[in-house]
């Protein structure tokens, strides 16, 4: 039996620029590592160390895994110089993940900020697989300029699906933009919500999270159904090191994905 701490050997098999700071990365692991879409892993750059990701391909497939990464620190600075060909690790996954029977015959909010749209593109592969079991689906997605806008052309075709509307806004235009100019909050009035059905998802940088779920709760959402991702500094995974503690919860076990109500109170819950 492995331990835990033992990740499966993995393969990178392409790299692709999606901003200047942000890169795809498709890992081949050397045995199918199924997942939950919400899930995380931790991927293992040899001799240097790990980080947690979720991954941002479909949970349908298990032989190959992809996960979209910002530079923002050792790990990350490291995987942004590896070409195709290298060897990684992955261990996982940890967590619980999105209860998808819980939002199934609702209409269904997404909203992502920046970089946090990688984790909910999982949430929408499995979205589409079950499009039949939700009555609509609202992503509403943000970055600061369209230069930082991940999947661009994705987004594009995303638009096109029966059941599925996408708006996309920028915090500052450039000549060639001819969208919504805000913060992401400033689009949700374009979507008109029936709260009484409505299931909403959040991902992004904290501020806007806070923002969003502010906005979203004034409105009337109700906090059972405003589901949170808490990307805190997860490290081992199985709740021992203590680095993701979040009030009464370890995020690697209980989350990270949260209902608004089971954290509303807790101290450093935007940090």
């Amino acid at each position: 039996m492995r331990s835990p701490y033992q990740p499966i050997a993995a393969t990178l098999e392409k790299v692709a620029e999606e901003t200047p700071n942000i890169k795809t990365f498709w890992l081949r692991p050397a045995e199918p590592l199924a997942f939950r879409t919400g899930q995380f892993v931790e991927l293992t750059v040899p001799g240097l160390g790990e980080a947690p990701f979720t991954p941002s391909s479909s949970p349908a497939v298990a032989e190959q895994m992809e996960v979209t990464i910002m530079k923002a620190g050792t790990v990350t600075d490291r995987l942004h110089e590896l070409q195709s060909g290298a060897k990684l690790g992955l261990r996982g996954p940890y967590g619980k993940g999105y209860p998808m029977e819980d939002m199934y015959g609702k209409e269904l909010l997404i909203m992502g900020g920046g970089v946090g749209l990688a984790p909910l593109r999982s949430l929408l592969y499995q979205v589409f697989e079950d499009i039949d079991k939700f009555s609509r689906v609202m992503l509403l997605y943000g970055a600061k300029t369209p230069a930082d806008l991940i999947y661009p052309e994705q987004l594009k075709e995303w638009s096109k699906r029966e059941k599925f509307e996408v708006l996309v806004s920028v915090d500052v235009g450039d000549n060639g933009w001819t969208g919504n100019v805000g913060v992401v909050t400033t689009l949700i009035p374009k979507v008109k919500l029936n709260l009484d059905k409505t299931v909403a998802v959040v991902c992004g940088p904290p501020v806007m999270m806070k923002f969003a779920t502010l906005e979203l709760i004034q409105m009337g959402m109700a906090k059972d159904r405003l589901y949170l991702s808490m990307e805190k500094n997860m490290s081992c995974g199985v709740g021992k090191c203590g680095h993701c503690r979040l009030g009464p919860y370890y995020v690697c076990q209980d989350g990270p994905v949260f209902t608004y109500d089971k954290i509303e109170t807790l101290a450093g819950l935007w940090e």
